[in-house]
């Protein structure tokens, strides 16, 4: 049975939802990460970058959720484009688009939104910009046609797996600007799958609060300011 290494958040809720969509058995393996359990050798020799998710498939390791995503895509056959390189590029690039655009600058947004402790004007206009043009791009793609690609897909999993969070990133009233991407994620959240994945968390203990300890297994690089 493939282990799923998971914190219930973005990346590794996307990667649930797909397990969910094609009905693969899956273990949940808890990995808190404000608790640091991302940063325990155990975890680390799965994934040495110390990220969720990750997934082990027999002597098959496989981290970064958007190479879980085409890992099982391509093993499973399931919500991928047509096999031709027209459909193939297309899926890499709106893909690649979520994992270097949209999860980053929405990350680095909600860092210093919320968790930065002296919170900079300059970063957080840039990364709120940069976070607000990415899903402004996204908005325009899926005002056009129903899915990211042709038909839905690993891609649209990808992009509900953010758009989960997108008042927390973006505040309270981004849906007035985004009403495609909160037509899609609320089509997503319908199903049985995407509920499922939802009550993954509250199944497992997961730690909530972000206490010190939080910040120090979160944000490591804060330790260098104490020197």
């Amino acid at each position: 049975m493939l282990k799923l290494y998971y914190h219930p958040s973005p990346n590794p809720a996307k990667v649930a939802l797909y397990l969910e969509e094609t009905n693969t058995p899956y273990e949940i393996i808890v990995t808190d990460t404000r608790k640091g359990d991302q940063h325990k050798p155990e975890f680390r020799a799965i994934n040495p970058n110390g990220k969720t998710p990750a997934l082990v498939d027999g002597d098959i390791k496989v981290f970064d959720s958007n190479a879980i995503m085409l890992y099982l895509g391509e093993k499973i056959g399931k919500f991928m484009p047509a096999n031709t390189p027209q459909a193939h590029a297309e899926l890499y690039s709106w893909l690649m688009f979520v994992a270097t655009g949209i999860g980053p600058y929405c990350g680095q947004a909600v860092h210093f939104k919320h968790f930065a402790p002296e919170p900079k004007e300059y970063a957080v206009n840039r990364y709120d910009f940069e976070a607000w043009r990415h899903w402004l791009l996204i908005e325009e793609r899926l005002s056009k046609q129903p899915y990211m690609l042709s038909e839905y897909s690993i891609v649209d999993m990808s992009v509900w797996g953010w758009a989960r969070v997108i008042p927390f990133v973006l505040g309270e009233g981004a849906w007035e600007k985004l009403p495609s991407v909160k037509r899609l994620l609320d089509e997503i959240n319908a199903k049985p799958s995407a509920q499922a994945v939802e009550a993954i968390k509250t199944k497992f203990t997961f730690k909530t609060e972000v206490d010190e300890e939080s910040r120090k297994n979160l944000f490591p690089s804060n330790e260098r300011l104490k020197k």
